[in-house]
């Protein structure tokens, strides 16, 4: 299964930026100006979205270092950390603030003035925003055709491009609860539910932090290369003369397009030190002319008596 290169993550993330701080300095002005408790969350919710992009370009940055002394297979899984912290934030200065906000309105309601200016800037940032989801869904789907968006997103090993498209989601169906809060406030005369509004879009992005959180984690701390690039390799490996089994094959991912593999091989009986070496490398070259994304491979020379003989009893060999 492809996955979105580093620049395609980019791009996203850049065009996501410019959209949220257009719409943010509008939310803030409308806020200003109207005193609607909703449009000041959803305000809020552009700055921490603004944020979160900033934070997800300093961490692309940070996991292009190559390996040093104390990080011998370098710095990619900055991305995965960054990309936790993103989460973090969304729940706890977007969503906290804006049910802060909520509250606040709703104990101290305060009448929604110029609607009309309302009105227009969630126009306009539906228009931002909902050019920004396009793209950003377009370039996520590139490579997953015929895969459901949720399960593309649980399968994905590239944070940024579905952290920009769940908060992209998610500040649509905020610019929704807003409409829909100002209007009930003035249409009813009821100002408490432009505080209701804004405890929902607190709600929306509480969901979304936790989505978030429980992708990027799993990423954390280490998830397997897709099943399609672990046959791929264990058919490589099988394919090399010289090698008489793969009996397994343990991947993780150090960042979305660095893969760490390890593979336990036996070879043929008559193979000494330098035909081992020599079909090690071969191996070697096949992999990562197939994989690039393989950056570090180690290989085990075992035999299948002795893979037997280690293996945990629920656990079988790789066929």
């Amino acid at each position: 299964m492809a996955v979105p290169s580093g620049n395609s993550s980019r791009t996203i993330i850049y065009v996501a930026l410019a959209g949220n701080l257009l719409v943010a300095a509008t939310k803030f002005v409308a806020a200003a100006w109207t005193g609607s408790s909703a449009m000041l969350s959803e305000g809020i919710h552009s700055v921490v979205d603004t944020g979160n992009e900033i934070l997800l370009l300093y961490g692309m940055r940070r996991s292009a270092g190559g390996p040093d002394r104390d990080h011998p297979l370098g710095h990619g899984r900055e991305i995965y950390f960054w990309s936790f912290v993103v989460a973090l934030l969304v729940f706890t200065l977007g969503a906290g603030v804006s049910i802060y906000e909520g509250v606040t309105h709703i104990l101290q309601p305060q009448a929604i003035e110029d609607v009309h200016v309302n009105y227009a800037v969630l126009a306009l940032s539906a228009l931002f925003e909902g050019s920004s989801w396009g793209f950003t869904l377009r370039k996520f789907k590139q490579g997953r055709p015929g895969i459901g968006l949720l399960r593309a997103v649980r399968h994905s090993k590239d944070p940024p491009s579905f952290i920009v498209l769940l908060e992209d989601s998610a500040a649509l169906a905020g610019l929704l609860i807003a409409f829909i809060g100002v209007y009930c406030s003035v249409a009813l005369k009821m100002p408490v539910l432009d505080g209701v509004a804004s405890i929902l879009i607190g709600l929306v992005l509480t969901a979304t932090a936790l989505i978030l959180a429980r992708e990027t984690k799993g990423l954390l701390i280490g998830e397997s290369a897709h099943q399609s690039t672990l046959d791929s390799i264990l058919r490589i490996a099988g394919d090399v003369d010289g090698v008489v089994h793969a009996h397994h094959l343990v991947t993780v991912h150090l960042a979305p397009q660095q893969i760490l593999a390890a593979l336990s091989l036996e070879f043929a009986d008559e193979f000494r030190s330098p035909d081992i070496e020599a079909c090690v490398i071969e191996l070697e070259k096949r992999v990562l002319a197939k994989h690039p994304a393989v950056v570090a491979l180690f290989i085990k020379p075992q035999t299948s008596h002795h893979v037997k003989e280690t293996e945990p009893r629920d656990q079988a060999p790789i066929q």
